[in-house]
């Protein structure tokens, strides 16, 4: 399993818009063969910035698998016109459980 990363900083004043938009963009992740789950969280000090976890099977199921899927269009329709600057996304793989 992996654990896809990301902060997105949402341009500030738009965030209720992003939030609504996210809602409807999740079920297109959702549907996608190889995603187990995901997480958003809006960050406390900054609220502007949200914490993205995104578990998928393996890194090609996202990589490959989703952004290279027809249904990508739409997620990146809905949700990449918020980032200022254009978010970083890494994969981890787990290490240690507590």
């Amino acid at each position: 399993m992996i654990l896809e990363h990301a902060i997105l900083p949402v341009m500030p004043g738009l965030e209720a818009d992003f939030e609504a938009a996210f809602a409807e963009a999740k079920a297109i992740i959702a549907g996608m063969p190889g995603f187990i789950d995901l997480r958003l969280s809006r960050s406390v000090e900054t609220p502007n910035e949200y914490l993205l976890l995104v578990h998928w099977e393996s890194v090609e199921a996202h990589a490959v698998g989703f952004r290279g899927s027809p249904e990508y269009d739409r997620w990146r329709a809905l949700l990449h016109g918020f980032y200022q600057p254009f978010p970083v996304v890494e994969h981890f793989a787990e290490v240690h459980r507590a």
